[in-house]
């Protein structure tokens, strides 16, 4: 049957209320484009997420005595994963404290020690007739939240799929010679995935397994700067390895910021008296022994670096001693 269209531009004719179907059709198809949104990560600005990478793993613009910390207990108290792995497995658990050991490591502001795998350690030193050495500070934490879910919505020719995974992680420093839990910090972060599909064409969101990898991460990342600031609040300080006359051996060099013409205050520890009130002992404000000048550095990594200093005013004990250490010169 023949369709007719009169000089006003109308469509007449039996197939015309097709016609106009079939129009609306294609306009529809040519301007609904199919949504797909890659993953992405949510854990901060992109500003804020470039700052706290570039002040963690900058070099020190200071003397920044590398601090040595060691990550203790690290749990999952959340729910997720523990109905069918157990409470004897702890995966969770562990990629967290794996993930932030890393972070301080690609920092290197720090002597990170193993403590999780103890045993592994000590059992190669016994090959080897290596010691453990000591922490400053202990890290313990836990993942405290945890959770996924999956947001939609529907619409007449569209409907789009969105995964979310949210997480939280709680940290402790701990003072070694006391048990005392000096300071907390909390970071908390996500990471989601969306697509969709339009009339039928699209892709579909299946199972995202990185998501909890991402939402760790970020959550991580959130608490890392405030976790940093906090170990390097402490003084800059390091000690004697070595006395020969004039001449002091001290530990840090290049790594740690120092350099030839830096002076440094040779300082003598104050008494340390129990406090009645507390139960904490404390340590009597230092006094000071002599100033000296760094002269050269040695040392190819941070394990094994030291300056050799010469002294420039008061003495210095020929045998040195253990209340003894050196400071930054104020």
């Amino acid at each position: 049957m023949a369709i007719h269209i009169s000089k006003n531009g109308q469509i007449r004719g039996a197939y015309s209320s097709i016609v106009l179907i079939a129009m609306m059709g294609s306009l529809a198809l040519a301007g609904c484009a199919t949504p797909k949104t890659p993953p992405t990560a949510i854990q901060a600005p992109a500003a804020v997420a470039a700052a706290q990478k570039a002040a963690t793993l900058a070099p020190p613009a200071v003397k920044s005595f590398k601090r040595k910390v060691a990550l203790g207990r690290f749990t999952n108290e959340t729910r997720y994963g523990k109905a069918l792995l157990g409470d004897a497995m702890d995966p969770l658990g562990r990629q967290t404290g794996d993930m932030l050991s890393s972070r301080l490591v690609e920092s290197g502001r720090f002597i990170v020690l193993e403590r999780p795998d103890l045993a592994a350690v000590k059992a190669e030193q016994k090959l080897t007739g290596g010691d453990v050495v000591g922490a400053d500070t202990l890290i313990v934490g836990s993942l405290t939240e945890f959770g996924r879910g999956a947001e939609g919505q529907a619409g007449f020719l569209s409907n789009t799929k969105r995964q979310v995974a949210r997480a939280k992680v709680e940290v402790r420093l701990v003072d070694v010679r006391t048990g005392h839990a000096y300071f907390s910090a909390t970071g908390a972060g996500e990471a989601a995935v969306e697509q969709g599909t339009t009339l039928g064409f699209g892709s579909k969101a299946a199972y995202d397994d990185t998501l909890n990898d991402r939402a760790i991460g970020a959550a991580i990342s959130d608490l890392l700067n405030s976790l940093v600031g906090k170990l390097e609040e402490r003084p800059w300080r390091s000690d004697i390895l070595k006395v020969e006359g004039p001449r002091v051996f001290i530990s840090g060099g290049t790594r740690q910021g120092l350099k030839p013409g830096d002076r440094l205050a040779i300082m003598r520890s104050g008494e340390r008296m129990k406090s009645g009130q507390s139960g904490f002992e404390v340590e009597l404000p230092p006094s000071r022994v002599a100033e000296v000048e760094v002269e050269s550095t040695f040392g190819d990594s941070v394990t094994s670096e030291g300056s050799l200093t010469r002294v420039i005013s008061g003495i210095v004990p020929a045998g040195g001693s253990k209340d003894l250490f050196v400071a930054e010169s104020k």
